[in-house]
């Protein structure tokens, strides 16, 4: 084989390696489900329990990197902290050595069979499942046709002079370092390195070219480079989307400079060779997992470490949001199909942002009702500021359910999605009616009127009964919320029908002046609709049986509000 050649085949390889595993990784994660991105989400309280469901998710799936590019989705979407995607993360390096250990094993006269087996399920099959299940047979089989095809490349380019001057150039910790964390930019892919080295190994010549003590340095390297990854996925989320790529960033690092410093103290290298003395490749695989396995018990117990580090780079700054619109939860990555996210994750997302739009519309209903009483500038201020925001999040949450709907959704989740639209909707609605009542207050104002004591005392009773709607909204359970919210709609409809009455008295007695009688009118209309579009929410969330609209936002709301005195801008 000539040199031209080999580098042909070397490349070519590489190419069907890299897809195969890719594809192998799809079909895996596809037949998993959402099931198994609810038991990522949910089942990472403990650190050893999340430890060892983020390796056991990433065996599954064979790719840390779509392990952590779904933990940074759920940090983004408020479904997890940086304490339970830390152990997800370092479960996720251990779990990824399942490929370099199938790798080692030497099946090449096999693989044929096992590609062909698989192709056979893809084309005959007509149940998807197992059409999915022959794509990830066929695809194991093309990692070893591929590795067959590096590892014949191998024999003639191992015998080059210029490419052993390469290698023997390789003669310290932080070039090897480096050079695996250049292989990850160039082929973006850990595994593609880890196999080419071990398809170096598996060559006669190759075995002579590279000893396990240079190849473990550029394995360190390679768990660097695949955090470029995770920084991806992270730019344009949140601010703890940031934190948990770098995170992860800083994880990898410290367990590299950490086993780095073991390997310069203990003979590290010829301990693991004596795990397998006779199969290079297999020692890189050993070393891949025994790094892995190290750097995870050293930096398990100082874990809580590493998350007061990250904080201290990218602290929140309290001045950081004030002065424009935002998006807390949603970002445009979710829109990727590539950030493994499930249809749960988006449906939290989006969830979240509605509970704050929800908090801030009733917020708004609450002070513009007061202002009818007790109107000033700096109200009026916050109530347009406030409607703005509400505006903002309208617009954006209906961009991202009409692109989500586009996605093949099963029938729950395309109830669910339209539920979110006719919330929306409604919602801002509601803040529609919170600037039309603080117009009646700037009416009466402007005009020198003043309502009567029994009229005041009835708007003080409807900013209690709104106050309680939205309450009701943002804490009840979906199953129930519908229920009480017709009965407080019932007693909106029931207040404006006994305060219209009451008006009318006012009115034939003299109590109440015309203008003032016509602008109360007015906003009783008003009160009226925001029951109307408050008993729209209820119906929408029970029935798409969404968890309590706005209950990962209470805590926050009031901070939310101060800040909303801040004009904002677009």
């Amino acid at each position: 084989m000539d040199i031209w050649s080999a580098l042909v085949g070397l490349c070519a390889g590489m190419a069907i390696f890299l897809y195969s595993i890719k594809m192998t990784s799809s079909s895996l994660e596809s037949i998993a489900g959402n099931k198994m991105k609810d038991i990522l989400a949910k089942l990472t309280g403990n650190r050893l329990v999340g430890v060892a469901v983020g390796a056991g998710v990433t065996a599954l799936i064979q790719s840390s990197t779509a392990t952590t590019v779904m933990v940074i989705g759920f940090v983004n979407a408020g479904m997890m902290n940086l304490y339970q995607a830390l152990w997800i993360i370092m479960g996720a390096n251990i779990g990824t050595n399942i490929t370099s250990q199938l790798i080692a094993f030497d099946v090449g006269a096999f693989a044929p069979i096992v590609a062909l087996v698989g192709a056979f399920l893809c084309i005959l099959s007509k149940n998807k499942k197992f059409k999915i299940l022959g794509e990830i047979v066929t695809g194991i089989g093309f990692i070893f046709i591929s590795m067959s095809m590096m590892t014949e490349s191998m024999e003639p380019l191992s015998q080059l002079p210029q490419i052993k001057e390469v290698f023997a150039s390789i003669n310290n910790p932080l070039l090897g370092i480096l050079t695996g964390i250049l292989f990850v930019f160039v082929i973006q892919s850990s595994a593609g390195g880890l196999g080419v080295l071990q398809a170096m190994a598996m060559s006669s010549a190759g075995a002579d070219l590279i000893s396990l003590e240079q190849a473990m340095f550029i394995i360190f390297g390679l768990n660097i480079g695949t955090c470029f990854h995770a920084v991806l996925a992270a730019i344009g989320g949140s601010r703890n989307a940031m934190r948990a790529a770098l995170m992860h960033l800083l994880f990898n690092v410290f367990g590299t400079t950490l086993f780095t410093v073991i390997s310069m103290v203990l003979p590290v290298a010829k301990m693991v060779a004596w795990l397998s003395p006779n199969d290079l490749a297999r020692q890189f695989a050993n070393m891949h997992l025994v790094f892995n396995l190290v750097s995870t018990a050293l930096l398990l117990p100082v874990g809580g470490l590493i998350v007061k580090v990250v904080n201290l780079i990218l602290p929140e700054k309290s001045s950081e949001r004030e002065g424009r619109l935002y998006l807390k939860y949603l970002n445009p990555n979710m829109l990727n199909k590539d950030m493994h996210l499930g249809t749960n994750v988006l449906i939290t997302a989006l969830s979240n942002e509605i509970g704050r739009m929800l908090i801030m519309a009733g917020k708004n209903v609450k002070r513009s009702i007061e202002a009818v009483i007790d109107n000033s500038e700096s109200i009026q201020e916050e109530i347009d500021a406030t409607e703005e925001y509400i505006d903002y999040l309208n617009k954006e949450i209906s961009y991202y359910i009409s692109h989500i709907m586009v996605y093949e959704l099963d029938e729950d989740d395309a109830i669910t999605m339209s539920a979110m639209f006719k919330i929306t909707g409604n919602i801002e609605r509601m803040g529609d009616h919170a600037v039309n009542i603080a117009g009646y207050a700037n009416k009466l104002e402007d005009k020198g009127l003043k309502l009567s004591e029994k009229a005041q005392d009835e708007v003080r009773n409807m900013v209690k009964v709104a106050d309680d709607g939205y309450k009701t909204l943002v804490t009840t359970k979906p199953n129930a919320v519908h229920i009480k919210m017709a009965k407080i709609e019932q007693k909106i409809d029931d207040m404006t029908d006994d305060y219209r009455e009451h008006q009318l008295e006012r009115l034939k007695s003299g109590v109440c002046s015309g203008d003032a009688c016509v602008i109360y009118s007015e906003m009783l209309t008003d009160f009226e609709r925001l029951g109307d579009h408050m008993l729209n929410v209820a119906e929408a969330a029970a029935e798409a049986g969404l968890k309590s609209i706005g209950t990962e936002e209470l805590e926050n709301a009031e901070a939310e509000l101060a800040k909303l005195a801040v004009k904002t801008v677009g």
